[in-house]
Formats: structure tokens, C-alpha cells, sequence
């Protein structure tokens, strides 16, 4: 793969030049242009230096959704540090694992975050911590910092170190997958070729860009081609996400299920669906129910779903649907530059359509797992990374996901994916949403166990009708045991079901 920039700082350094009068964000009623991109990142490296970040530390960013989070990645990349973005729905004690854990020296904190920042130890761990706030953007003290105070970019290349991504921990403690300039341009690059993005292009970023999927696709591809980004601080209220897309002329929309299970069913004014630019809808993070799907087909017209799959040690796009072809039910085929198999134990390539360990290689695939040597050689092997899910490939090349490998049941010996069950239970009226986990069970080994999330509006789903359904569509060994109708599945910031939540408070049979 050719890359037009070899880091990070070189990107806003060619469009700051280039495109300097050019809007790259906007911001409720702020237009920032690539040329103020530039300077504040200039103006925030030379701060940084002031308070001793040097080559190869660790600056955290605890950010919301905001320009100064952009201003961050050049003005760390320009340093030659390396930038630790962190989930910022994270208590104090979760924020200190990975403070401690990355070695972080420095913390950039959005204001709004102060309750948990001043709880946490990150004042002791790190060399100082630097606020973002409403009105002052950053708060740099007492003392200006001046863009005059100017100094040479530390000349990174393509396979240092750029970011730590942090797993979501959904098995254990969260992980730091070490991803290089190479890692994340490569999926810039990938990412510009199958959703064809262009300088004109306006995409809009809501999801939190502190996650994998934002930061790469939905932040750095617009930054990567000149395009511009629309900035949304909050998802409150949901009807300003609707109104920025229509006045700033959106035509590229980033999100995960949740939200285009809200957007599939919301009334949309006849003006917004006459008058949107949207031309793609991005979707990643966790599968998508068909039922979504086809709402979305029958609702825009002329704007294309394309689902994508990925994960953080991926950097993290692995594969999507394209605009030529989507397939229900699959995740697409390989980025271009990737390469996809399913495999058996003994790591060999499976037939068309052989359900087995998905496998990835190429450009995105991490570096490994910060400090833990040998979790990085259980995951790469040979220069694959072994993602954990399982699924197979069709005689197109497109993959299919059947599950997570870890959440796999088996019963009696016989294997039980629990996707499969949940899309069957999402297809009866009322539901909104399932999960399926399995629970131990001293004759069978393991046996499946449903919780529900109704639609919203609705009050009672009849068990017994639904088992009957299931009866319809499932072997008799794949339904489930118990379900429970609960009011919302427990989730993480993007969307994914915590199933160990749920194993928890699920009592044996």
C-alpha cells in the first residue's frame, strides 16, 4: 500500500498549507479551518514541550467530542509522543488502570469530566493534566503560549507508534493495542478507496472520538482526504444531530445499531428526507438486525447502508459492504489490502462456506498489546491476528460472522452460536433488541438463556407466543431455557452488549 503522509503532524502540515482557508470543522455555529488546525496544534506542542512532554511519552486524552481532541493528535504527533485516547464513560478507578497501565505522563481533560478527574489519581501519576473547557477551549494559565515559540516536527516514520487503543475489557482487563502511523493510514487510505470519500465530502461525528472506529473512519478519513468534519459535543438533544446534518449538508453519517434502530423508526419531517445530502450511512461496532436494514433501504433513497466490521487490534476497519455490492447478513469483503480467511485449529484455510476462526492480515493489523509479550503472540501468529470471532466466507469472498468464539455454548457437546438465536428472537414484533448467553447446567454442560429489550412503547411480550416462534425458526437444543424481558441490556459506549453482565446475575438452572 502507497501512503501520501508517513504521520500524523505531515497530514495537517500539507492540508494547513494546502487547504489553509478551507473549513476542516464545524462546530454548532464555528467554522475552524484547516489553517487554525495548524496553528493551534503548533500552539499546543510547544505548551506540551513547556511542561516537559517529550519523544515517546504518553499523553492521555480524556476528551469529549470537540476540535481541541483534534488539535491534540497533530500537536502529540508533532512531539513525537504518543497519544492514549480514554473511554470517557470510565469511573476513577477504571481512568487510574489505564493511566497506570499506559504510563501515561500527561492528561488532556475536558472540564466536564472534573468530578471524575479530581477523584481519580491521575494528578499523582501523571506530570500535570491540561483543561478544555466551554468558552476558553484550552485553559493554558496564566502564561500565552505563542505559535512564534516554533520548533522542527520530531520526525516519526511510518511503523512508530502513534496510539494505544484500549480494548473495552468485555474479558478482563482492558488491553493497549499499540497502533503505528502505518495501522491507522492504512485504514485511512482503505477507508478513502470503498466509501470514496472526497474534499468535498462533510461527514458527521457524533460517537465518541475516543473509540476506534471514530477515531480512524469517522475523524482521521475525512482529515486524511480535506474533507470536513461535523462536530456534534452531545447526543442531547438526538433532533440536532437531524438539524446539523440538513443545514451544514452532511454526506457522510458515521454510526452504530442503536442508532439506525432510532433513525429506522423515527418520523423524519418530509423537508429533512427531501432536502438531506447523506449519500452514505457508515455503520460498525456491532452487528445490524435486517429488519434495520430494510427500513433504512425503504427510508433513504438515495443513500447506501454500508456495514463494516472491525476491532480496536485492526485499527480497526477490517472489511465493509460496498456501494457495487451489500449482502444482508455479511460484513463485507476485505479493506483493500487486507486479507481475510476463516481457519480451523490447525490454523489451515477452510473451504467456502466452512464455519472457523476469522483471521486478518495487513497493514492494520497492531503492533501488539502494550507490555504483555505473550498475550501478543497468543493474537498474532504468523503475522495474522487471530480476531476471536468465528464466521465463514462465501464464494464471493464476502464474511459472515457467526459469533464471538468466547461466547460460544456448547450443550451436550453440540455447538450453539448465539447470534444466530438472537436474530431469530429480534425478527418477532415488540423486540428491540436481544442478547443470549450461556449459563453452566449439570446435564448439558451449558444452556442457552435470553434477555430482551422491548421496542420502545412497548409493554408486554407474550413468552409463550415467542417460544412458539422460536420453535418455527430454531432445532428444539437451540431455544432457550430461560428468557428475560428486562427494561435495556447493559451496554458500552458503543452500543455492545455486555454479555458477562449478564452471565452474572443469570442463576443456574
Amino acid at each position: 500500500m502507497k501512503y501520501r503522509f508517513r504521520h500524523f503532524y505531515q497530514l495537517i502540515q500539507h492540508h494547513g498549507e494546502k487547504r489553509k482557508n478551507k473549513t476542516a470543522l464545524f462546530v454548532d455555529e464555528s467554522k475552524i479551518t484547516y489553517g487554525d488546525i495548524l496553528e493551534q496544534a503548533d500552539k499546543l506542542a510547544v505548551y506540551l514541550i513547556e511542561q516537559g512532554v517529550r519523544e515517546n511519552d504518553k499523553v492521555a486524552l480524556f476528551l469529549r467530542n470537540c476540535p481541541e481532541f483534534v488539535y491534540a493528535i497533530f500537536a502529540v504527533a508533532k512531539i513525537g509522543a504518543i497519544l492514549v485516547p480514554v473511554n470517557t464513560f470510565l469511573k476513577e478507578e477504571e481512568l487510574d488502570y489505564i493511566l497506570q497501565n499506559s504510563q501515561s505522563n500527561y492528561v488532556i481533560a475536558s472540564e466536564v469530566y472534573q468530578n471524575v478527574m479530581k477523584k481519580s489519581q491521575a494528578s499523582t501519576l501523571c506530570k500535570g493534566i491540561l483543561w478544555e473547557t466551554e468558552r476558553e477551549g484550552f485553559r493554558y494559565g496564566k502564561h500565552p503560549v505563542h505559535t512564534k515559540e516554533h520548533f522542527e516536527p520530531v520526525q516519526k516514520d511510518l511503523d512508530d507508534i502513534a496510539v494505544f487503543i484500549y480494548t473495552s475489557g468485555t474479558t478482563g482487563k482492558p488491553k493497549g493495542a499499540m497502533l503505528s502511523y502505518r495501522n491507522i493510514l492504512s485504514n485511512t487510505e482503505s477507508g478513502r478507496r470503498t466509501i470514496n470519500v472526497k474534499p468535498r465530502d462533510r461527514a458527521i461525528v457524533f460517537l465518541p472520538m475516543f473509540h476506534s472506529f471514530t477515531f480512524s473512519i469517522g475523524v482521521m478519513l475525512p482529515l486524511y482526504v480535506g474533507a470536513s468534519i461535523v462536530i456534534i459535543k452531545s447526543l442531547q438533544p438526538f433532533s440536532n444531530i437531524f438539524k446539523q446534518m440538513l443545514t451544514k449538508r452532511v454526506t457522510i453519517f458515521f454510526g452504530i445499531p442503536d442508532v439506525y434502530n432510532a433513525i429506522a423508526k423515527a418520523k423524519l419531517p418530509w423537508y429533512f428526507m427531501w432536502f438531506n445530502a447523506v449519500r452514505a450511512f457508515i455503520s460498525g461496532a456491532a452487528p445490524l438486525q435486517p429488519k434495520t436494514l430494510d427500513a433504512m433501504a425503504k427510508k433513504f433513497k438515495r443513500a447506501t447502508l454500508l456495514e463494516g466490521y472491525g476491532l480496536s487490534e485492526a485499527s480497526p476497519a477490517v472489511s465493509m459492504n460496498t456501494f457495487k455490492k451489500q449482502k444482508v447478513g455479511s460484513v463485507g469483503t476485505a479493506l483493500y489490502g487486507y486479507e481475510i480467511k476463516a481457519v480451523d485449529e490447525e490454523m489451515d484455510e477452510l473451504p467456502r462456506g466452512g464455519i472457523g476462526d476469522i483471521i486478518v492480515r495487513g497493514d492494520n493489523v497492531m503492533q501488539g498489546y502494550f507490555n504483555l509479550p505473550e498475550a501478543t503472540r497468543e493474537t498474532i501468529v504468523n503475522g495474522w491476528l487471530l480476531t476471536g470471532d468465528v464466521g465463514y466466507m462465501d464464494d464471493e469472498g464476502f464474511l459472515f460472522i457467526v459469533d464471538r468464539k468466547k461466547d460460544l455454548i456448547i450443550s451436550k457437546g453440540i455447538n450453539i452460536y448465539p447470534r444466530e438465536i438472537e436474530e431469530v428472537i429480534d425478527g418477532f414484533e415488540g423486540v428491540g433488541m436481544s442478547a443470549v448467553v450461556g449459563i453452566p447446567d449439570e446435564k448439558s454442560g451449558e444452556v442457552p438463556v435470553a434477555y430482551i429489550e422491548p421496542e420502545e412503547g412497548v409493554k408486554h411480550i407474550d413468552e409463550r407466543i415467542l417460544k412458539e416462534y422460536m420453535k418455527e425458526h430454531l432445532a428444539n437444543y437451540k431455544i432457550p431455557k430461560q428468557i428475560h424481558i428486562i427494561e435495556a441490556l447493559p451496554k458500552n459506549a458503543t452500543g455492545k452488549v455486555l454479555k458477562r453482565q449478564l452471565k452474572k446475575s443469570t442463576h443456574p438452572l
